[in-house]
């Protein structure tokens, strides 16, 4: 494999003297203005028999512009610019490609590099629409230096507001960057930004891979979105689907010169049986051009941090994952049914990336060797969160099984952790605050009453799941916008079987702004978690050392970053004059306390007390000492340094 990607970086310095000028092709596809307000558009149609240019420019003649048919499927047209000088091709003005088949089919097509789309109006179909404004948006901050503990808030813009409708980078930008800034991330992974026709896909049918989403707003809000976010300190990922692409042929890359290839294999290898879209043919020169491009497009142009990759698994695999299970043994990742044109394609991605950007950040579900993603995510995690909530009675928690799940990959492999993500909040699923709390969510998260034994013992889990799969889970951590806090409910977008509605299509950050809810108890302890890690580290340290795992007890003990932390699960044991095991000797004090008044919590534990180790040797450690652990019906969590 490694000698096919060799082989390949050959190639592209051989045949495009390098990738540095391989991947800026948007430059020369699709429409670029030149310094004398020239256009020359150029576009790859092998299959096509003839290729014209309409649009309102010229009245939406569909013969009046051909292209000339140039060597290996491409097409290229000029045109001069207008009698007083100014492009023949007004901005925010629409454009389509009319492609003569073979066959004697005339097609309207999208540029496959158009940089903005807009839907048509009374239709569900995106128009083109060329993009060049008089004044772009000029960035005004250099891009944050790659953070040493990844804190990732994951974000999808449209759902960022407590109203029923479709939210604005601006408001993002006005309203949401503040919250994310508070709370002590310094990483943003956006979903949904490449263009996609169907809101409902999340973001994952996507139509046009250069346009940033118009219904969320223009190009130059979304620059300025990213722009603000570094101004905070704060670097920003795009989550990038190179994996699969929308089905649609008006709209779309499906079809785009008429035949059923051009950019995807042909059937049946060029369709995914259950996401009924096309896949990519990673071995064709043109489709190479167009996905490197179009990293550089996103990093250049947006100026993103880097990128999660979304779909690794169906990518690395014929099988696309359907119908198979993985154990991570070795065997998986060899053999007939791994897709190494894909894998080449990864390996030449992240080789780009880290060679021109050298803080860029990548991001897969699977980080097979070789292939050069800083990051894994930790999927099993959420899975395990999920599976105990569903289907065990607290007494049955299994201590080791979670520590096992927690700390289950290879040394060296960086992994994210995540309690939950937006896929455990998708309609036919619950947020882990829902599994916890339920239908009590919506009456007694008051803090004006006495906490019911349902909220209580939500709210007390809830801390505890989050933090400590942020101190033991990976190297970086994630949070889905809006649990934090214990967003209620789950997350379903407009369609036909909800009647369009927006009602599960928003995040109520107002709940936050009720001071007697206790939504805003779990938001305070989120920000001093992550304020906490940011001054001690702990993900950026080595794997933590677990000394306790104690079934009878229900207590987690392990260090990490010179952090102690000690978890008490029991529901209804308190623990006190416990001894826990430490390496370093000396004074620890309590820094995080999880039963704090101010997190929802009873406030039990005397945060002046000094805990003072003695050289008695315990669960594999020199030192060791007493403390308390106090639980009756609630849990707590805190960590001493």
């Amino acid at each position: 494999r490694y000698g096919l990607f060799e082989k390949r970086l050959f190639l592209l310095e051989e045949a495009e003297g390098g990738f540095d000028q391989f991947t800026r092709s948007y430059r020369t596809f699709g429409v670029n203005r030149m310094a004398d307000n020239r256009l020359v558009l150029r576009e790859w149609a092998p299959a096509a028999e003839a290729l014209f240019l309409t649009g309102d420019f010229n009245g939406w003649d569909n013969f009046s512009h051909p292209y000339e048919k140039k060597e290996f499927g491409k097409w290229e047209l000029c045109l001069p610019p207008k009698h007083d000088k100014s492009p023949a091709i007004e901005h925010n003005t629409k454009l389509k490609v009319v492609v003569h088949t073979k066959k004697g089919e005339r097609l309207y097509r999208i540029s496959p590099w158009a940089k903005y789309a807009i839907q048509a109006e009374k239709q569900v179909i995106y128009d083109w629409v060329h993009w060049d404004p008089p004044q772009p948006y000029m960035h005004i901050h250099p891009r944050p230096k790659k953070p040493q503990s990844l804190r990732i808030y994951e974000s999808h813009v449209g759902i960022a507001s407590p109203d029923p409708k479709v939210a604005s980078y601006t408001n993002f930008t006005i309203n949401v960057l503040p919250r994310i800034k508070d709370l002590g991330y310094n990483c943003i992974q956006l979903m949904a930004v490449m263009e996609h026709a169907y809101y409902a896909s999340f973001g994952y049918q996507v139509t046009s891979f250069f346009a940033a989403s118009s219904r969320y707003g223009t190009p130059e809000e979304l620059k300025q979105l990213i722009d603000t976010a570094h101004s905070l300190d704060i670097v920003v990922l795009l989550d990038v689907v190179h994996s699969h692409a929308s089905q649609n042929t008006e709209d779309g890359l499906n079809s785009f010169d008429g035949s059923d290839s051009c950019f995807f294999h042909s059937p049946p290898r060029g369709e995914h049986a259950l996401w009924g879209s096309r896949l990519f043919n990673y071995s064709s020169w043109e489709v190479l051009r167009f996905l490197l491009s179009n990293l550089r497009w996103w990093m250049e142009e947006y100026r993103f941090d880097g990128f999660r990759f979304d779909g690794v698994t169906s990518m690395m695999y014929h099988h696309h994952g359907i119908g198979s299970m993985f154990s991570g043994d070795y065997s998986e990742y060899f053999g007939l049914q791994v897709d190494e044109d894909s894998l080449v394609y990864l390996m030449t991605a992240n080789h780009v990336l880290h060679t021109l950007y050298p803080d860029c950040i990548t991001i897969a579900e699977v980080t097979l060797g070789g292939l050069g993603f800083d990051y894994r995510l930790a999927m099993a995690i959420p899975d395990k969160w999920i599976q105990i909530l569903k289907e065990l009675a607290d007494e049955a928690w299994d201590m080791g099984n979670i520590v096992y799940t927690l700390t289950n990959r290879r040394y060296g492999e960086n992994c994210i952790a995540y309690a939950e993500s937006h896929d455990q909040s998708v309609v036919g699923d619950k947020s882990l605050a829902f599994w916890l709390m339920d239908k009590e969510m919506y009456t007694n998260m008051s803090s004006l009453i006495p906490m019911t034994p349902v909220i209580d013992r939500g709210i007390q889990l809830h801390k505890m799941i989050r933090l400590l799969t942020h101190a033991l889970g990976g190297e970086g951590y994630l949070n889905f916008m809006g649990n934090e806090f214990g967003h209620p409910e789950w997350l379903d977008f407009p369609r036909k079987g909800n009647n369009e509605s927006y009602h599960y299509a928003r995040r109520q950050y107002n709940l936050l702004d009720t001071d007697h809810l206790r939504y805003r108890q779990l938001y305070d302890f989120d920000r001093d978690m992550n304020r906490t890690e940011d001054k001690y580290g702990w993900l950026a340290a080595p794997p933590a050392f677990v000394s306790a795992k104690h079934e009878g007890d229900k207590v987690i003990v392990f260090e990490r970053g010179n952090v102690l932390f000690l978890l008490n699960f029991h529901p209804t044991r308190s623990q006190t004059n416990y001894r826990v095991a430490v390496a370093s000797p000396g004074k620890y004090t309590i820094k995080l306390d999880s039963d704090e008044v101010q997190y929802g919590g009873h406030g039990r534990l005397d945060h002046n007390t000094e805990f003072f180790t003695e050289p008695q040797p315990f669960n594999e450690r020199d030192n060791s000492m007493l403390v308390s652990n106090t639980s009756e019906r609630e849990r707590e969590l805190y960590a001493v340094t």
